[in-house]
């Protein structure tokens, strides 16, 4: 489905929370906040996301200047079982709450939903959030934290991050202008360590539709960003778009740029958090200093579970994309 929103809607605010390792990867410094501890000062996993969350979108009032009674509408969404590290942050905020789970395109979903009721007058302004964290992920999804298994070089490295985002009807931008839901696309992978193949044709699909919708080109945009395919699923990401003839020059993934080679993360990172945290951290940023117009952002999301993988099942994929323009191209006539 493609959406065009009646008029661009504003991002007025957004903001960024990582723990450690994202702290001394190459984006370090770009995050409103880095903790160095990874409990967050909790005593659970879970209870951890749930304060990363938290901090994030203390972060994002601070800066905007509003109390949390002030947020009209949230999206929000996790990698635990029925995203309950979300629910218990939103137990505290009280605002509206729409809970989405579709794995790491949560982000990318839950902005063009809170996009949709500023659009449509039902919200004067909605945040939409997404996170994950490295050990909830971990111990849920593989195997416990202190089995110490050898991971695959196709394997991707969870994100333990968390960002969030401030939709309204006026604002400086820049400005959510277009979407492209995705469709849940299968092509028979199974293997949970390679989870950058199975995505990498969700993304081809949701890019080759938006294309074909927008009358545009990928040359059209100065940047295309995927989620988290990784390097492995960037590089076959790119070979399906050339099997499409749609040539592509401008490609960045979040999971390759959050962390470095050196940093033992085998393809990249993964996780709700990783597109939600560079979203807010490095590519927003960018529409402030001038460096970007107009870009696409491509949230992809492996939605197995640890039943189905257990069960032998393929992984379904999907990918949601929104277009992202600064106020002169998003209201360009």
């Amino acid at each position: 489905m493609y959406i065009k929103y009646k008029r661009p809607v504003a991002i007025t605010q957004w903001a960024s929370v990582v723990g450690k390792k994202e702290s001394c990867g190459p984006l370090s410094g770009k995050f409103d906040e880095e903790c160095a501890d990874d409990y967050f000062g909790q005593t659970t996993w879970e209870k951890a996301e749930t304060e990363l969350q938290t901090r994030c979108i203390g972060h994002l009032l601070h800066k905007k200047g509003i109390d949390r009674k002030d947020v009209e509408f949230i999206t929000g969404g996790d990698l635990c079982n029925q995203i309950t590290s979300t629910a218990y942050t939103m137990r505290a905020v009280g605002a509206p709450f729409m809970g989405l789970y579709n794995a790491c395109s949560t982000m990318a979903e839950g902005m063009i939903a809170a996009a949709c009721m500023v659009d449509g007058g039902y919200a004067s302004n909605a945040v939409a959030l997404a996170s994950s964290h490295f050990c909830t992920a971990e111990r849920q999804f593989r195997t416990p934290l202190d089995y110490g298994g050898k991971r695959t070089p196709t394997a991707q490295w969870t994100v333990t991050g968390c960002g969030c985002v401030m939709f309204e009807r006026f604002g400086k931008g820049p400005f959510i202008t277009a979407a492209q839901l995705g469709r849940v696309v299968d092509l028979g992978v199974k293997d949970a360590n390679n989870m950058g193949a199975a995505m990498a044709p969700a993304a081809t699909e949701t890019l080759k539709r938006f294309l074909y919708a927008s009358g545009t080109e990928c040359r059209d945009y100065d940047a295309i960003y995927t989620g988290d395919l990784g390097r492995v699923g960037s590089e076959l990401f790119f070979q399906l778009l050339q099997n499409e003839k749609i040539n592509i020059e401008n490609h960045t993934d979040c999971g390759c740029v959050i962390f470095d080679k050196s940093q033992n993360v085998q393809s990249g990172a993964s996780g709700c958090g990783c597109g939600a945290s560079v979203l807010a951290a490095d590519i927003l940023p960018r529409f402030e200093s001038g460096d970007y117009r107009n870009i696409l952002f491509i949230a992809t999301g492996a939605l197995m579970s640890p039943a189905t993988t257990m069960q032998g099942e393929s992984i379904p994929c999907i990918a949601h994309l929104v277009n992202i323009k600064n106020k002169e191209e998003a209201h360009k006539k």
